[in-house]
Protein backbone atom coordinates (compact mmCIF):
# COMPACT_ATOMS: atom_id res chain seq x y z
CA UNK A 1 0.00 0.00 0.00
CA UNK A 2 1.32 3.45 -0.90
CA UNK A 3 1.90 6.20 1.66
CA UNK A 4 3.03 9.81 1.67
CA UNK A 5 6.58 10.52 2.80
CA UNK A 6 9.24 13.21 2.69
CA UNK A 7 12.53 12.27 1.07
CA UNK A 8 15.79 13.41 2.67
CA UNK A 9 19.03 13.18 0.70
CA UNK A 10 21.96 11.77 2.71
CA UNK A 11 25.38 12.74 1.35
CA UNK A 12 28.20 10.20 1.78
CA UNK A 13 31.53 12.06 1.97
CA UNK A 14 34.71 9.98 2.03
CA UNK A 15 38.01 9.28 0.24
CA UNK A 16 38.67 6.10 -1.72
CA UNK A 17 40.05 3.89 1.06
CA UNK A 18 36.70 3.41 2.82
CA UNK A 19 34.66 1.86 0.02
CA UNK A 20 33.33 -0.85 2.35
CA UNK A 21 32.04 1.80 4.74
CA UNK A 22 30.23 3.55 1.89
CA UNK A 23 28.46 0.28 1.11
CA UNK A 24 27.61 -0.23 4.79
CA UNK A 25 26.14 3.28 5.01
CA UNK A 26 23.85 2.56 2.07
CA UNK A 27 22.78 -0.80 3.49
CA UNK A 28 22.05 0.70 6.91
CA UNK A 29 19.95 3.44 5.32
CA UNK A 30 18.02 0.91 3.24
CA UNK A 31 17.39 -1.13 6.39
CA UNK A 32 16.20 1.97 8.25
CA UNK A 33 13.77 2.68 5.41
CA UNK A 34 12.44 -0.88 5.47
CA UNK A 35 11.78 -0.72 9.23
CA UNK A 36 10.80 2.91 9.85
CA UNK A 37 9.86 4.83 6.71
CA UNK A 38 6.14 4.00 6.74
CA UNK A 39 5.63 4.82 10.43
CA UNK A 40 7.71 8.01 10.19
CA UNK A 41 6.62 9.10 6.69
CA UNK A 42 10.30 9.59 5.91
CA UNK A 43 12.51 8.08 3.22
CA UNK A 44 16.28 8.47 3.44
CA UNK A 45 18.09 8.46 0.09
CA UNK A 46 21.85 7.76 0.15
CA UNK A 47 23.65 10.05 -2.29
CA UNK A 48 27.22 10.01 -3.63
CA UNK A 49 29.11 11.54 -6.51
CA UNK A 50 29.62 8.14 -8.15
CA UNK A 51 25.87 7.47 -8.39
CA UNK A 52 24.24 10.91 -8.58
CA UNK A 53 26.56 13.15 -10.62
CA UNK A 54 26.47 13.56 -14.40
CA UNK A 55 29.06 14.84 -16.92
CA UNK A 56 29.32 18.62 -17.09
CA UNK A 57 31.96 21.09 -18.28
CA UNK A 58 32.75 24.67 -17.33
CA UNK A 59 33.83 24.36 -13.68
CA UNK A 60 36.09 22.31 -11.44
CA UNK A 61 34.94 18.74 -10.73
CA UNK A 62 34.30 19.50 -7.05
CA UNK A 63 32.31 22.64 -7.86
CA UNK A 64 30.13 20.59 -10.21
CA UNK A 65 29.61 17.93 -7.51
CA UNK A 66 28.70 20.65 -5.02
CA UNK A 67 26.13 22.16 -7.40
CA UNK A 68 24.66 18.86 -8.59
CA UNK A 69 24.60 16.95 -5.31
CA UNK A 70 25.87 18.58 -2.12
CA UNK A 71 23.63 21.65 -2.24
CA UNK A 72 20.57 19.37 -2.53
CA UNK A 73 21.49 17.17 0.45
CA UNK A 74 19.88 17.50 3.87
CA UNK A 75 22.19 15.35 5.95
CA UNK A 76 25.82 14.20 5.61
CA UNK A 77 27.86 11.21 6.77
CA UNK A 78 31.65 11.51 6.53
CA UNK A 79 34.09 8.60 6.96
CA UNK A 80 37.91 8.50 6.98
CA UNK A 81 40.64 5.90 7.57
CA UNK A 82 44.19 6.63 6.31
CA UNK A 83 43.54 9.06 3.45
CA UNK A 84 42.02 12.49 3.24
CA UNK A 85 41.58 12.49 -0.54
CA UNK A 86 42.51 14.73 -3.47
CA UNK A 87 42.94 18.41 -2.68
CA UNK A 88 40.59 20.98 -4.21
CA UNK A 89 41.32 24.64 -4.89
CA UNK A 90 40.12 25.64 -1.40
CA UNK A 91 40.28 22.58 0.85
CA UNK A 92 42.48 19.62 1.76
CA UNK A 93 40.18 17.29 -0.23
CA UNK A 94 36.82 17.00 -1.92
CA UNK A 95 35.40 15.15 1.08
CA UNK A 96 36.60 17.89 3.44
CA UNK A 97 35.10 20.56 1.18
CA UNK A 98 31.76 18.75 1.17
CA UNK A 99 31.80 18.47 4.96
CA UNK A 100 32.82 22.08 5.59
CA UNK A 101 30.29 23.55 3.17
CA UNK A 102 27.54 21.31 4.54
CA UNK A 103 28.30 22.39 8.12
CA UNK A 104 28.48 26.05 7.03
CA UNK A 105 24.95 25.66 5.63
CA UNK A 106 23.83 24.65 9.17
CA UNK A 107 22.88 21.13 8.13
CA UNK A 108 23.43 18.03 10.32
CA UNK A 109 26.59 15.98 9.78
CA UNK A 110 28.06 12.89 11.42
CA UNK A 111 31.81 12.12 11.14
CA UNK A 112 33.57 8.79 11.70
CA UNK A 113 37.29 7.98 11.86
CA UNK A 114 38.55 4.42 11.53
CA UNK A 115 41.22 2.94 13.80
CA UNK A 116 41.29 -0.39 11.93
CA UNK A 117 44.74 -2.00 11.57
CA UNK A 118 46.61 -1.12 8.39
CA UNK A 119 49.89 -2.16 6.77
CA UNK A 120 51.94 1.02 7.21
CA UNK A 121 53.85 0.44 3.95
CA UNK A 122 50.57 1.06 2.13
CA UNK A 123 49.89 4.40 3.85
CA UNK A 124 50.79 7.66 2.12
CA UNK A 125 52.44 9.77 4.88
CA UNK A 126 51.32 13.07 3.35
CA UNK A 127 47.72 11.87 3.14
CA UNK A 128 47.80 10.62 6.72
CA UNK A 129 49.36 13.87 7.95
CA UNK A 130 46.66 15.98 6.31
CA UNK A 131 43.98 13.67 7.70
CA UNK A 132 45.43 14.04 11.21
CA UNK A 133 45.29 17.83 10.90
CA UNK A 134 41.66 17.72 9.81
CA UNK A 135 40.74 15.30 12.59
CA UNK A 136 42.41 17.55 15.17
CA UNK A 137 40.53 20.58 13.81
CA UNK A 138 37.25 18.71 14.36
CA UNK A 139 37.93 18.13 18.07
CA UNK A 140 36.98 21.66 19.06
CA UNK A 141 34.00 21.89 16.70
CA UNK A 142 31.82 18.98 17.75
CA UNK A 143 31.73 15.25 18.41
CA UNK A 144 32.99 12.56 16.06
CA UNK A 145 33.06 8.79 16.49
CA UNK A 146 35.80 6.19 16.09
CA UNK A 147 35.44 2.53 15.15
CA UNK A 148 37.83 -0.42 14.95
CA UNK A 149 36.09 -2.80 12.51
CA UNK A 150 33.40 -2.84 9.86
CA UNK A 151 31.02 -4.59 12.23
CA UNK A 152 31.70 -1.95 14.87
CA UNK A 153 31.04 0.78 12.31
CA UNK A 154 27.73 -0.73 11.22
CA UNK A 155 26.49 -1.19 14.78
CA UNK A 156 27.40 2.37 15.73
CA UNK A 157 26.06 3.99 12.56
CA UNK A 158 22.77 2.07 12.73
CA UNK A 159 22.22 3.31 16.28
CA UNK A 160 23.39 6.85 15.56
CA UNK A 161 21.17 7.14 12.49
CA UNK A 162 18.12 6.24 14.55
CA UNK A 163 19.07 8.75 17.25
CA UNK A 164 19.60 11.50 14.68
CA UNK A 165 16.29 10.92 12.90
CA UNK A 166 14.44 10.58 16.22
CA UNK A 167 15.92 13.69 17.82
CA UNK A 168 16.97 16.25 15.20
CA UNK A 169 14.43 18.97 14.47
CA UNK A 170 14.84 18.42 10.71
CA UNK A 171 12.97 15.12 10.94
CA UNK A 172 10.33 15.97 13.56
CA UNK A 173 7.12 16.13 11.54
CA UNK A 174 4.45 13.99 9.95
CA UNK A 175 2.54 14.43 6.71
CA UNK A 176 0.25 16.90 8.47
CA UNK A 177 3.30 18.81 9.78
CA UNK A 178 2.55 17.91 13.38
CA UNK A 179 5.25 16.82 15.86
CA UNK A 180 6.10 13.14 15.93
CA UNK A 181 7.13 11.31 19.11
CA UNK A 182 10.53 9.62 19.20
CA UNK A 183 10.73 6.00 18.11
CA UNK A 184 12.35 3.25 20.17
CA UNK A 185 15.92 2.39 19.17
CA UNK A 186 16.10 -1.09 17.62
CA UNK A 187 19.01 -3.32 16.70
CA UNK A 188 19.96 -4.08 13.11
CA UNK A 189 18.63 -7.36 11.73
CA UNK A 190 21.86 -7.95 9.83
CA UNK A 191 25.10 -7.80 11.80
CA UNK A 192 28.53 -7.94 10.21
CA UNK A 193 30.67 -10.72 11.70
CA UNK A 194 34.29 -9.97 12.46
CA UNK A 195 36.15 -11.93 9.79
CA UNK A 196 39.83 -12.58 9.23
CA UNK A 197 41.47 -11.16 6.13
CA UNK A 198 41.45 -14.59 4.47
CA UNK A 199 37.76 -15.12 5.27
CA UNK A 200 36.87 -11.70 3.83
CA UNK A 201 38.78 -12.42 0.61
CA UNK A 202 37.30 -15.91 0.30
CA UNK A 203 33.74 -14.69 0.86
CA UNK A 204 34.10 -11.84 -1.65
CA UNK A 205 35.61 -14.11 -4.29
CA UNK A 206 32.87 -16.70 -3.72
CA UNK A 207 30.20 -14.03 -4.20
CA UNK A 208 31.74 -13.28 -7.62
CA UNK A 209 31.83 -16.95 -8.63
CA UNK A 210 29.09 -17.81 -11.14
CA UNK A 211 27.84 -20.64 -8.92
CA UNK A 212 28.75 -19.10 -5.58
CA UNK A 213 30.85 -22.21 -4.92
CA UNK A 214 34.01 -22.87 -2.91
CA UNK A 215 36.00 -26.08 -3.45
CA UNK A 216 38.28 -27.34 -0.66
CA UNK A 217 40.41 -30.12 -2.11
CA UNK A 218 43.14 -32.30 -0.61
CA UNK A 219 45.36 -34.57 -2.68
CA UNK A 220 48.81 -36.19 -2.57
CA UNK A 221 50.54 -33.03 -3.74
CA UNK A 222 48.85 -30.68 -1.28
CA UNK A 223 45.66 -28.65 -0.81
CA UNK A 224 43.61 -26.20 -2.88
CA UNK A 225 40.90 -23.71 -1.95
CA UNK A 226 39.26 -22.73 -5.23
CA UNK A 227 36.54 -20.23 -6.14
CA UNK A 228 35.86 -17.75 -8.93
CA UNK A 229 38.44 -19.48 -11.12
CA UNK A 230 41.25 -18.98 -8.58
CA UNK A 231 43.24 -21.15 -6.19
CA UNK A 232 43.67 -18.97 -3.11
CA UNK A 233 46.40 -21.13 -1.56
CA UNK A 234 49.52 -19.67 -3.12
CA UNK A 235 51.96 -22.15 -1.55
CA UNK A 236 51.81 -25.48 0.26
CA UNK A 237 53.58 -24.08 3.32
CA UNK A 238 51.60 -25.49 6.29
CA UNK A 239 50.79 -22.10 7.80
CA UNK A 240 49.45 -20.85 4.47
CA UNK A 241 47.23 -23.92 4.03
CA UNK A 242 46.00 -23.70 7.63
CA UNK A 243 44.95 -20.05 7.23
CA UNK A 244 42.73 -20.75 4.21
CA UNK A 245 41.27 -23.93 5.69
CA UNK A 246 40.48 -21.94 8.84
CA UNK A 247 38.80 -19.26 6.70
CA UNK A 248 36.38 -21.87 5.35
CA UNK A 249 35.54 -23.00 8.88
CA UNK A 250 35.10 -19.37 9.94
CA UNK A 251 32.61 -18.67 7.15
CA UNK A 252 30.71 -21.87 7.83
CA UNK A 253 30.47 -21.07 11.57
CA UNK A 254 28.96 -17.67 10.70
CA UNK A 255 26.40 -19.30 8.33
CA UNK A 256 27.89 -17.39 5.39
CA UNK A 257 28.59 -20.60 3.46
CA UNK A 258 27.11 -24.10 3.71
CA UNK A 259 28.56 -27.54 3.07
CA UNK A 260 26.75 -28.85 -0.01
CA UNK A 261 28.47 -32.23 -0.28
CA UNK A 262 28.58 -32.93 3.47
CA UNK A 263 32.21 -34.01 3.07
CA UNK A 264 33.86 -30.64 3.66
CA UNK A 265 34.81 -30.33 0.00
CA UNK A 266 32.06 -28.30 -1.72
CA UNK A 267 30.58 -25.18 -0.15
CA UNK A 268 28.04 -22.68 -1.46
CA UNK A 269 27.56 -19.11 -0.30
CA UNK A 270 24.30 -18.45 1.57
CA UNK A 271 21.89 -15.54 1.16
CA UNK A 272 23.39 -13.96 4.29
CA UNK A 273 26.82 -14.57 2.81
CA UNK A 274 25.91 -12.60 -0.31
CA UNK A 275 24.58 -9.74 1.85
CA UNK A 276 27.80 -9.56 3.85
CA UNK A 277 29.97 -9.97 0.74
CA UNK A 278 28.26 -6.95 -0.82
CA UNK A 279 29.59 -4.87 2.08
CA UNK A 280 33.18 -6.01 1.49
CA UNK A 281 35.56 -4.10 -0.77
CA UNK A 282 38.98 -5.66 -1.34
Amino acid sequence: MSYEAKVFNVMIASPGDVASERTIIRDVIYEWNAVHSKSRNIVLLPVGWESHSSPEMGASPQEIINNQILDKCDFLVGVFWTRIGTATTEYASGAVEEIEKHIAADKPAMLYFSSQPVVMDTVDPDQYSELSKFKKSCQSRGLYEGYDSHSDFKEKFYRHLQLKVNEHALFQFDVNDSFLPQNEIVESNTSIPKLSSEARILLKEASLDSGGTIMSLSYIGGDDVQTNGKNLISSQEPREVARWKSAIQELENEDLIEDRGHKGEVFRITNLGYQIADMIEL
